[in-house]
């Protein structure tokens, strides 16, 4: 997934981007061209889909004009929804009480987590170390273990706390709303 500006538009050469989807109607049908340009690049097909409300109706008519040729359109209402489950992403975040004031470092948290904690690496996303802070992605699945075993082993030849970054944020908002 790329998100970027109109600027990105006009410097931005991506192979094989299969799709570009606009969440706004430009005022100016030619920036609207470099947008969509990104997709379908040479030889390859593209995909261009566009967000209008019926606000940005004369947007899309001069769009259409400069392109010479009618979009198709479909109401959101007659979309229908692969699941009606929600979406949930593979990986969630767990943080650990400690970073880089504690002179943690990426590795360490991979090499508790692979090492004493028996996980595989490829099970481990992103390892982000702050000052006081480090979060780390892992599979959905393993998550709440990946919990417990950091609990139970050392980073850095010291304890550390381990949590989920879903309970911390749901507990400070349980926190705001008393």
């Amino acid at each position: 997934v790329l998100v970027a500006t109109d600027v990105a538009a006009r410097s931005l050469d991506i192979a094989q981007l299969e799709a570009v989807i606009n969440v706004d109607v430009t005022p100016d049908p030619e920036v609207h061209i470099h947008r969509i340009g990104r997709t379908g690049r040479g030889d390859a097909e593209g995909l261009a889909l566009n967000l209008a409300s019926m606000d940005e109706m004369g947007r899309v008519g001069n769009i259409e004009l400069l392109q010479g040729r009618e979009s198709k359109w479909q109401k959101l209402s007659e979309l229908t929804p692969a699941s009606k489950a929600p979406l949930e992403p593979p990986m969630i975040t767990i943080q650990i009480l400690g970073g880089k004031k504690e002179k943690i470092r990426p590795g360490d948290v991979l090499g508790a987590l692979t090492g004493e904690a028996g996980l595989q690496g490829s099970q481990i996303g992103k390892i982000n170390v702050t000052d006081f802070h480090t979060y780390v992605a892992v599979e959905r699945g393993i998550a709440r273990k990946a919990v417990a075993q950091l609990n139970d082993v050392k980073v850095k030849g010291k304890k550390v706390k381990a949590r989920l970054l879903k309970d911390v944020l749901a507990a400070a908002a349980q926190e705001a709303r008393r």
